[in-house]
C-alpha cells in the first residue's frame, strides 16, 4: 500500500517536471508536483490515511536528504576558504533582510487585523 503512495509522490513530482521545463516556468519541478498534488487532495477532500502515513515516513528520514549536500560542501571547501568574507556577510544581510521584513509583515497584518476587529485585536 505504501508503494503506491510513494508512486503516487513521484508521479506528482514528474508532472511538475514536465510542465515546469515544457512551459519554460521559473518554478522548479518539485514546487509545481507539491501544487498539483495539493490541488487534487482538495477537489479529492481530504489526505488518505496511506499517503499520510507515507509522508510520516519519509519526513522521519528527511536528515539523509542532506548528506549529499554536505557531502558538495566538503568537496568545495577550498571555495569556502577563499570566499569566508563574501560568504559571511551574505549570510549576515540576508538574515537581517529577513528578521525586518518579517517584523514588518507582522506589524502590517496586526494593524490590518486590528482595523477589521473595529480596534481589537
Amino acid at each position: 500500500m505504501t508503494l503506491g503512495f510513494i508512486t503516487v509522490l513521484l508521479v506528482c513530482q514528474l508532472l511538475g517536471e514536465v510542465i515546469s521545463k515544457g512551459l519554460g516556468l521559473p518554478l522548479p519541478g518539485p514546487v509545481v508536483g507539491m501544487a498539483i498534488l495539493f490541488i487534487s487532495l482538495v477537489l479529492k477532500g481530504g489526505l488518505p490515511d496511506g499517503l499520510r502515513e507515507t509522508a510520516n515516513g519519509l519526513l522521519k528520514h528527511l536528515s539523509l536528504l542532506f548528506v549529499p549536500a554536505g557531502v558538495g560542501v566538503m568537496m568545495h571547501m577550498h571555495l569556502l576558504r577563499d570566499e569566508w568574507q563574501a560568504i559571511s556577510a551574505a549570510l549576515l544581510v540576508s538574515t537581517i533582510l529577513t528578521i525586518a521584513v518579517t517584523a514588518l509583515v507582522m506589524v502590517g497584518l496586526g494593524r490590518l487585523l486590528k482595523s477589521e476587529d473595529g480596534g481589537e485585536a
